[in-house]
């Protein structure tokens, strides 16, 4: 039995990794095109999900093979299940203005790109940190389930959701509820497919800017390994080089 969910796990995951492959890539580009504009201008990038969509948006940061001008906002609290109670990380995504809040004591400013991970887009951090990034001049690019906007109501006040605050959206496909498989003797549906299909989109939004900063001729400013012989050395370049567009050395 357990071999048999596995396979149907993965192949929901691989379904939905087609569907984004195939339905998306538009977006994608469109996704990577804007970062790669933001570091040619000398713009700086930034990540942020809270929750377990702060998974995703952690895999882009300080990642060997990845842009390293890629630096995490984070909201203490709201990054990860670090946090005691867990419920609490729930909670906070929930209140009004704690987004206007951390982005007055962030680096973010005019010409830099924030990428907003919510599965829901529902509650009031992830609008509201779209809405007043955008506010600032930050061009911001939503990664979410665009069904739930159509499935469920909106927890901001203003009754939008994430992609409604976005210059791009990237729509991960993933159902409401966000599991996979059900079982008539298991009484809730269970096995998420969210990070593996949003980290995959993400990585492929970074290799198109990697490729598009390439086609201008600007080398893309890449992590290598560090468990490789060299990579410590090249990272220590390109850190240095950039030093001024990296904010998680300090």
């Amino acid at each position: 039995m357990s071999d048999r969910l596995a396979d149907q796990f993965f192949d929901a995951a691989i379904g939905l990794l087609q569907r984004v492959r195939d339905e998306e890539g538009a977006a994608i580009e469109a996704a990577g095109a804007l970062l790669a504009d933001t570091v040619a201008a000398g713009g700086r990038l930034f990540a942020f999900g809270a929750g377990h969509s702060s998974l995703a948006a952690q895999d882009v940061v300080y990642r060997a093979g990845g842009l390293a001008l890629m630096n995490l906002l984070a909201v203490p609290g709201v990054v990860g299940v670090d946090v005691m109670p867990a419920t609490l990380g729930s909670a906070l995504e929930r209140v009004d203005g704690l987004a206007a809040a951390v982005l007055d004591s962030s680096p973010l400013r005019a010409g830099d790109a924030l990428v907003i991970v919510s599965l829901s887009g529902r509650n009031a951090l992830p609008v509201e940190m779209a809405m007043n990034a955008r506010a600032l001049g930050v061009r911001v690019i939503g990664v979410t389930s665009v069904a739930y906007a159509t499935e469920t109501k909106s927890r901001h006040s203003s009754g939008t959701f994430l992609k409604d605050h976005c210059d791009l959206v990237l729509d991960s496909k993933i159902a409401v509820g966000d599991a996979e498989l059900t079982l008539d003797s298991v009484p809730a549906p269970f096995a998420p497919a969210s990070t593996v299909v949003t980290a995959a989109l993400l990585q492929g939004v970074v290799a198109t800017a990697a490729g598009a900063l390439a086609d201008r001729g600007i080398e893309p400013p890449l992590l290598r390994s560090g468990n490789v012989d060299g990579g410590h050395e090249w990272n220590g370049r390109i850190l240095e080089q950039y030093r001024d567009r990296i904010f998680y050395r300090s």
